[in-house]
Formats: structure tokens, C-alpha cells, sequence
């Protein structure tokens, strides 16, 4: 009979795993716009603003979505809260494209009737569709124990970011991969914290961070979609 630990693990994996297709490559979530502006120009600038990223957006926004829906929140009350809170379009924009593709893959490779619902919800019009919700329906649905499921979504988040700010800035391989063994102890961190947020936290970002994203829907040129 099969380990149950080691089943969710490889489940787990293959969910965030940097190959699978949701087009997290095509963003930066905020950073090219602070490269635009030589905020951001090595591997020390860009670790310092993936830490600040970690622990406001990934813990305040993604983070608590997630943990909002292991505590029992519905999926369907969550979504519209997320989607009203996501003040930045193309942000916004990006946590739905990922998502939609998320539910797709998960509904082919991880069906569960909790992804049946929230797909049918999307479909329907009747929800946006958002990349955290729909990781957090399916490692639910894997029996992935909380922490583990914001440790491996937040970090597979960090892993993506800097692999884009490894072509873009440029740095170098080893550099990034320095910064990801940083950003573990800021990983840790978030989930910790993101344990004892109150729902009156969903939501609460850095002003400045957001309207860097914002800045980016108008940047003369650029090489990602946010």
C-alpha cells in the first residue's frame, strides 16, 4: 500500500514544479518596474526587494487566501474577496491567466470534487479563478498538511520570480541560486506568521509595492507581462 506522506509529496512536487506550464515565466509581479527605475540593478537589490515581496504579497495576499481555505472558507466567498483585494490590474490579471491554467492541469491530473466546484464556479462566471486558490483547493485535496502547502507554493513563487530576474537584470546562475537558499529563511518566516494573521489581515499590502505594479501597465518597454 502506498505511503500516504510520500504520495502527496510527489503530488506536490509536480504541482510546483518550475516546468509546469501556467506561464509564470511570462511575470515579474512588480520587479521590472523597479529595474526600469535602477532600484533593482544586481543580486543584492533583488534579494532585498524578494524578501519584501515574500513578506507582504506572498504572506498577506497569497498566503492568507491559502490559509483561509484550509480553515474552511469557502471557496466561493474567497474568490471575490481576492479579486477586490488584487488592487493592480495586471497582477490581478496574472493570478487569474495562472490560475485558469492551474485548474486545467489539476482538473486532468488531480481531479477532486473540491477542483470540480471551484472549475465549475470559473466557468459559470461565478468566480475569477485565482492561482492560489486553485493550488490550495488541490493540495488540500491531496491531504498536503498546511504548512507544507504554503512552504511549497510560497517558495516555488520565490523560485520563479528569480529565475525571471535571472534573465532579466541579468545575474548570474549561481547567483540566483544564493538567492533561493536566502529567501528560504524569508519563506519560513511567512509561513509562520501567515499561522497567527487574522482575516482582518487578507489583503493588507505595501502601498509602494503596489503601485510599482501599477506603473508597469504603462512602462515604455518591457519584457514581462507584469
Amino acid at each position: 500500500m502506498p505511503n500516504t506522506r510520500t504520495s502527496y509529496q510527489l503530488g506536490l512536487q509536480q504541482l510546483t514544479d518550475s516546468a509546469l506550464p501556467t506561464g509564470a515565466f511570462a511575470h515579474s509581479l512588480g520587479f521590472e518596474g523597479y529595474i526600469e527605475r535602477g532600484l533593482i540593478h544586481d543580486a543584492d537589490s533583488f534579494g532585498r526587494w524578494l524578501s519584501a515581496f515574500v513578506g507582504q504579497q506572498l504572506t498577506y495576499s497569497d498566503g492568507m487566501a491559502i490559509r483561509l481555505l484550509y480553515d474552511g472558507t469557502p471557496v466561493a466567498e474567497l474568490d471575490p474577496v481576492l479579486t477586490a483585494q488584487l488592487l493592480p490590474r495586471q497582477v490581478r490579471e496574472a493570478s487569474i491567466t495562472m490560475g485558469g491554467r492551474l485548474l486545467e492541469i489539476g482538473g486532468q491530473v488531480f481531479p477532486s470534487p473540491g477542483l470540480a466546484e471551484y472549475t465549475g464556479l470559473v466557468s459559470t462566471g461565478r468566480a475569477a479563478g485565482h492561482q492560489p486558490l486553485a493550488f490550495a483547493v488541490v493540495a488540500r485535496s491531496l491531504g498536503v498538511p498546511l504548512a507544507e502547502a504554503l512552504a511549497a507554493y510560497l517558495f516555488a513563487a520565490v523560485t520563479s520570480l528569480t529565475q525571471n530576474a535571472v534573465r532579466a537584470i541579468p545575474l548570474g546562475q549561481n547567483a540566483g541560486q544564493r538567492l533561493l537558499g536566502r529567501a528560504a529563511d524569508d519563506v519560513a518566516a511567512a509561513v509562520e506568521r501567515i499561522g497567527h494573521l487574522t482575516p482582518d489581515d487578507f489583503g493588507a499590502m505595501t502601498p509602494g509595492l503596489e503601485i510599482s505594479q501599477m506603473r508597469h501597465e504603462r512602462q515604455r518597454a518591457r519584457m514581462f507581462m507584469s
